[in-house]
């Protein structure tokens, strides 16, 4: 069996950093245009070339969205961007990911070196989709949400073995079919298929009968709640058997707007479970829990299987909710280690916490022990003293005291509650460059 690709999603160069660390294979991202995630804090030309050289260096490929549904207003600045990839150096994105036919055309016409893959958007539900897209020079169609493991097993039964078929393993689930959604454009004007929905399908609605404006009558399912559209999250941790043996090539992430915790718990639990079946199944299915614990660490609504095994009943519905369940606190990701006597201000420290901790040398002369720090910007408020976890690639996790808290000029704090504050850790524990800092409890 072919071992599937892993496909993350980046919203900004420090994530797409962290997906490469903790395990992906490929990374998919979007521009300042084009992209469905107008949301996401995207990458600009040059981050995007930036991003594409580290991910190469580490043998990761990246792919490029560019799958609005475009208007004719949209065409000649698309013409430019594609111009612009075409031209982009040192290195050039693996692939484009698009579902609009106008759009295809001026990609193969404009940068026809690079890969295109056809986006779920394009509502690929059967083979002969497949074909057509092949014969229009598409190396990988993203199947339907809305597609059974049962159906794309027989639709790569029925396509070239060359041609790649990439399926959504975990992430979101949208109310609309294969994310073709008006709600967002009718209720406030933002175009979901460019890429700027506001997620109304999360929204708590009521009823209004027509002689009794004002008068609102909620809407009850059952007797739990009111969110009629509130899809709980896909999960396939428990079913990467199943993927493999459907024939799919890629498995995919949704999370364009996610955090970089998000994306490192994922991307590791998923890359960690990959390995484990193609090592032994036995060993995939001993370490279960461990998936199954690590993945609850990051964002979710509640978890379902989605379409893969029949039509969705009333259990992939969350009535009560339309929130996250969030059981880590993102602190930040170690930027740079580096000891203290290497720091302008830090050679003046006596110790981690300011405390003098001589050591007796064998000349008998006194010298002050250095020792390391690392540097975040720092993502959600702690405080010294407080127990965190380093999280590590590899899949360790290792509980640690923050035991000193510095600022970029070497002040000491107590805490720090300053988003994207630029802070020097000193920890119980030896932490490196790419390293995940969190802490458990929603804060």
């Amino acid at each position: 069996m072919k071992k599937p690709e892993l496909l993350i999603p980046a919203s900004s160069p420090e994530v797409l950093k962290t997906a490469v660390c903790f395990g992906a294979d490929a990374v998919y991202i979007g521009g300042e245009a084009f992209g469905l995630r107008a949301k996401a804090k995207n990458f600009s030309m040059e981050e995007m070339a930036q991003g594409i050289a580290f991910a190469h260096a580490h043998n990761v490929k990246v792919y490029v969205t560019a799958n609005i549904l475009a208007h004719n207003g949209d065409l000649e600045g698309a013409r430019q961007y594609f111009a612009e990839l075409h031209n982009m150096k040192p290195e050039k994105p693996d692939a484009l990911i698009i579902s609009d036919p106008g759009m295809y055309m001026l990609a193969k016409e404009i940068c026809p070196e690079i890969e295109r893959h056809i986006s779920t958007q394009a509502n690929n539900t059967n083979y002969l989709t497949y074909r057509f897209w092949w014969e229009q020079g598409a190396k990988r169609v993203v199947s339907a949400r809305e597609l059974s493991l049962r159906e794309i097993a027989e639709i790569r039964k029925q396509i070239p073995e060359e041609m790649e078929i990439e399926s959504f393993i975990h992430g979101a689930m949208c109310i609309s079919y294969s994310g073709r959604c008006l709600l967002s454009s009718y209720f406030t004007g933002r175009d979901a298929n460019k890429g700027a929905c506001t997620h109304p399908c999360r929204w708590k609605y009521a009823v209004v009968e027509e002689t009794r404006p004002g008068e609102y009558l909620p809407v009850y399912e059952n007797e739990r709640g009111t969110y009629i559209f509130n899809s709980k999250d896909l999960c396939m941790i428990a079913h990467i058997p199943e993927m493999v043996e459907a024939g799919i090539d890629s498995f995919k992430i949704e999370g364009r707007m996610k955090t970089a915790l998000y994306v490192a718990a994922v991307a590791r639990t998923y890359r960690k479970a990959i390995d484990d079946y193609f090592e032994s199944e036995e060993k995939y299915r001993n370490n279960m829990d461990w998936y199954r614990a690590e993945i609850a660490k990051c964002t979710y609504r509640q978890f379902t299987t989605g379409f893969y095994f029949g039509k969705p009943d009333e259990t992939t519905q969350i009535y009560d909710s339309n929130t996250y369940v969030n059981e880590s606190v993102y602190l930040g990701i170690v930027e740079e280690v580096r000891f203290a006597s290497e720091l302008p201000w830090g050679a003046d420290l006596l110790s981690c916490g300011g405390e003098k901790e001589a050591v007796v040398q064998q000349d008998g002369e006194e010298a002050v022990q250095d020792f390391p720090l690392v540097k975040i910007s720092q993502r959600n408020k702690f405080s010294l003293q407080d127990t965190i976890e380093i999280m590590k690639p590899s899949g360790e996790n290792i509980p640690v005291v923050v035991k000193a808290i510095y600022t970029e000029n070497g002040e000491m704090v107590e805490s720090a509650p300053h988003p994207k504050q630029v802070l020097w850790l000193c920890l119980s524990g030896r932490a490196e460059q790419h390293d995940l800092l969190r802490m458990e409890g929603k804060r």
